[in-house]
């Protein structure tokens, strides 16, 4: 069933934290690019606050709140909590910020990844940019070695013609193996051994949660994902894939949050003092 509502005008984000393995990474303190110390969480809700979001719902685990309230740093009064109250799965950490997103459309962000855009354009905002020129549903991808697809959530489709690395979406699946990428996921024009995986922004509505609770009521003793629910919505309707000019930083990846720390540090106004604390440190561990 096809949609006349355009995804325009997003006001409101929701961000996923309640993952009980990762429930702590939201809270992880890093120096953001302008010298102040930050949670990761906080540094989410900038990216999304810099877009023009003014509104947003995270969904934590039972007990999680006042942590959260705290790392909220300056978006405190601008953001509201929803409880996962058992681990069923991302598809239902989504379901559970629906009262809250009501029937518009919403930017979703994974609560430890953070963005770097490679433009002065914010990833979120080159996002939302394409959602409202194109009406559409649309997730932010990035080329990604097909050693790292474990990982990630990974799309197949075509690139539409235009200025933008857009694609029509036609496939979507969790974590495949590098085999069934191979056969499911293939994209033209990709290098050998990358496939299109998740960025971990998107931009969605209404729609998104009736197929979840399809899918909750369909096999409710299951845990629901929320790639299965992607993939039937490319069934349904026009849903794109964007290849952000950025790159992505997972902190509960091996060494992630060292990594994101460094890309922050390197891409802020102190480059030039972590630049040379990391030549002397290197100079100390050949010597």
């Amino acid at each position: 069933m096809m949609l006349s509502d355009p995804i325009m005008n997003v006001g409101q984000a929701l961000i996923t934290a309640a993952n009980p393995h990762q429930r702590t990474l939201p809270l992880q303190i890093l120096i953001d690019r302008d010298g102040v110390s930050r949670s990761a969480l906080e540094i989410v809700l900038r990216e999304a606050a810099g877009a023009g979001i003014e509104q947003f719902c995270v969904v934590v685990c039972p007990g999680d709140e006042k942590a959260y309230v705290e790392a909220c740093g300056e978006f405190r009064s601008r953001t509201v909590f929803a409880v996962q109250e058992s681990p069923r799965g991302y598809g239902d950490a989504i379901l559970c910020g629906r009262d809250h997103m009501g029937d518009a459309p919403f930017l979703h962000l994974v609560g430890d990844h953070i963005h770097l855009s490679d433009t002065t354009e914010s990833c979120a905002r080159q996002l939302l940019a394409v959602a409202a020129a194109e009406k559409a549903p649309v997730s932010a991808v990035q080329p990604t070695r097909e050693s790292q697809l474990t990982s990630f959530g990974a799309v197949g489709g075509k690139l539409l013609g235009g200025d933008l690395p857009l694609y029509e979406i036609e496939s979507v699946l969790e974590k495949p193996t590098p085999t069934v990428a191979e056969q499911e996921l293939l994209v033209p024009g990709m290098r050998a051994g990358f496939y299109l995986c998740f960025f971990g922004l998107h931009v969605l509505d209404q729609q998104i949660f009736e197929i979840l609770e399809e899918q909750q009521a369909a096999a409710p003793d299951q845990t629901l994902g929320l790639s299965p629910a992607l993939h039937a919505l490319a069934d349904r309707r026009r849903y794109l894939a964007l290849k952000i000019a950025g790159r992505r930083y997972d902190v509960g990846a091996q060494y992630g949050l060292l990594n994101a720390q460094l890309a922050l540090s390197l891409g802020g106004e102190d480059r030039d003092q972590v630049m040379s604390q990391i030549i002397e440190l290197l100079g100390q561990t050949s010597a």
